[in-house]
């Protein structure tokens, strides 16, 4: 396996993600998982109790795009935008099948009129699929520093 082309995918895959919700193509961004794959939004106090529940949780691709419908068609909340910037992307393990992999992340919050806040913070603990292409995660944990989540976290992050 040539390590170097697994890195430059993995790094792809990380980028046009946060590309895919940043530029609100949200009904693209279950595409981005396997079939039965795992992503959850959680506090980092709640991960590192081992505590399974989380904000969003979503155990297949379907309820990804279940949730992406009820935020256009359903929810109603103040439109907004986010700006991700990710890194270092750092590739924990690599075997044939699976890369696990770890990110810090910021997102800046965008409202409507202008106003911009940093609304979360955060680790990204990823399992990728090294035989999709393009790779597509397994699993995507969202990691929050903080324990105080805004009560607008409609878009994923």
């Amino acid at each position: 396996m040539d390590e170097v082309a697994v890195r430059l995918g993995v790094h792809e895959l990380i980028a046009a993600y946060a590309d895919c919700i940043d530029e609100d193509r949200l009904e693209d961004w279950p595409d981005f998982f396997v079939e039965q794959c795992r992503y959850l939004i959680t506090s980092r106090a709640s991960h590192e109790a081992g505590l399974p529940h989380g904000v969003i949780y979503a155990a297949s691709r379907g309820m990804l795009v279940d949730r992406v419908t009820a935020l256009r068609q359903a929810n109603i909340f103040e439109p907004h935008r986010y700006r991700h910037i990710v890194g270092p992307i750092r590739i924990e393990q690599i075997d044939t099948t699976m890369a696990q992999v770890s990110s810090n992340f910021i997102a800046v919050r965008i409202m409507h009129d202008g106003e911009m806040n940093l609304f979360a913070a955060g680790r990204y603990l990823d399992r990728v699929d090294l035989t999709s292409q393009p790779y597509r995660f397994v699993e995507r944990l969202v990691v929050l520093d903080s324990q105080k989540i805004d009560t607008l976290l409609v878009i994923p992050l």
